[in-house]
């Protein structure tokens, strides 16, 4: 292990690139604390945290903003209007055949989406923080929050929020270019492990208080020592489809005759069906807000039972979860053009003839995969509530930073996911610079 971080640092280009990384996430943090002008970041914190407790799609949406939501600052929205951007131009590329040719003109192509992207990003931005900044105006006793309420306050936090996600935006991109792995992602992982030691420190200092004892604090680890094994193992597992490619003779040369295989991810679609289903099972507590002063109760109550934190919302959370899954697969794999690419390339899956044979098979195996990981995708989702449920964890729901949701379901997923990605790239670095793998004998890096 000593002898690996050695080798990182002698590899000048790595080293430059990490030091870059560590840089970037330090701005991106300063920027989180950062108030919003003309808000008492104190007494809204403080308004959001007895509101939402530990659950709750603010409570969701401050994990990703990394803690900047609820203190409202500048990078308040964090990068999420970019990603739900992202993946809405994902859907309507499969559903308007401009943008699909668009995307098949190769790089300049996908410079267009991006740009569209980044246009629909801006928009979505302006929405919500327009109605943000309108909702802390609505609250009750709001005067102690914001200083002078009226149009110029909803202006001066649509403007400053939506600088906020662009600047995210930019130096997403920057770390992609000068750093290592995938910009949006580091952001969005920076954010949610930076909040995990106060959780942690708070979960100690209230040891020995109520059901918080040192025996429920270990057992508390050890269950989620053993939800990180099945993550790191669910992201490493593939289902791999064997493809042989027929000899070609060119002239005097011999093309072909290779066997590879197509890597089926367990959980192919990521934490996509998440934030989907995250959005939609937010709309009846949304909806609820609004008729709570009105006179329908019959729909007050049906709104109420799917409410955060009951068992319809959770099964019916965990159902969206896995039919989000199979319809984000089914978008981004096409079993048919697969198997019309290897038709056209000479490749061939043994035991299957070219065509349509291979594409039922392929559709039979997505489906057998998508299962499991569907399943296994829902109970990461629902993981943080069940916790809760159980009457011995039952403290950790007071806990600074909601220790709960910060180690387990998505958050977990996306760290994890995150850091295998990195160490991966980590690593084919150090082998693009020893010629003998990943470490030589010698222990020396080729600089």
């Amino acid at each position: 292990m000593s002898t690996t971080v050695t080798n990182i640092f002698r590899v000048a280009e790595l080293r430059r690139r990490l030091l870059f990384l560590l840089m970037a996430i330090v701005v991106y943090r300063i920027g989180s604390h950062i108030p919003t002008p003309g808000i008492d970041p104190t007494a809204l914190f403080g308004f959001l945290n007895d509101a939402q407790g530990s659950g709750g799609l603010l409570t969701i949406m401050d994990l990703f903003s990394g803690g900047a939501l609820f203190r409202f600052s500048v990078l308040a929205l964090g990068i999420m209007p970019y990603i739900s951007a992202s993946i809405i131009m994902q859907l309507l590329t499969i559903v308007l055949p401009a943008l699909e040719r668009l995307q098949k003109e190769g790089d300049t192509g996908r410079k267009k989406i991006n740009q569209y992207v980044r246009y629909l990003a801006l928009i979505l931005c302006v929405v919500q923080s327009a109605a943000m900044a309108s909702w802390i105006q609505s609250i009750q006793d709001g005067a102690m929050i914001f200083m002078e309420p009226g149009f110029g306050f909803i202006v001066l936090v649509v403007l400053t929020a939506t600088a906020g996600t662009m600047f995210l935006m930019w130096l997403g991109d920057q770390i992609t270019e000068y750093g290592i792995g995938n910009g949006i992602s580091m952001i969005i992982f920076a954010g949610i492990v930076a909040r995990i030691p106060a959780g942690v420190i708070d979960i100690f200092a209230k040891r020995n208080t109520d059901y918080m004892n040192s025996l429920v604090i270990v057992l508390f680890f050890m269950i989620f020592a053993v939800v990180i094994f099945f993550v790191v193992y669910e992201e490493s597992g593939q289902r791999r489809i064997p493809v042989q490619y027929a000899k070609r003779v060119v002239g005097r040369k011999v093309y072909g005759g290779q066997a590879t295989h197509i890597p089926f991810k367990i959980n192919p679609s990521g934490v996509i069906p998440i934030i989907f289903a995250s959005a939609l099972i937010a709309i009846p507590s949304q909806v609820a807000s609004v008729t709570r002063t009105m006179e329908w109760g019959w729909l007050d109550a049906i709104l109420r039972f799917f409410s955060y934190g009951n068992w319809a919302y959770i099964i019916l959370y965990s159902l969206l979860v896995i039919f989000f899954a199979y319809m984000y697969t089914s978008v981004q794999f096409n079993p048919n053009d697969i198997a019309e690419n290897l038709k056209k390339s000479g490749g061939f899956i043994p035991g299957y003839r070219p065509g349509t044979q291979t594409a039922d098979y392929l559709k039979g195996v997505l489906s057998r995969v998508t299962i499991g990981g569907s399943f296994f995708l829902a109970a990461i989702a629902i993981f943080p509530d069940l916790m809760t449920k159980i009457p011995v964890f039952t403290a950790f729901r007071g806990s600074q930073s909601s220790l709960v949701y910060l180690m387990g379901g998505t958050s977990m997923l996306i760290s994890v996911s995150v850091a295998v990605e990195l160490i991966k790239q980590i690593e084919s670095h150090l082998q693009m610079h020893n010629y003998d793998g990943f470490l030589k004998k010698s222990g020396k890096a080729r600089r």
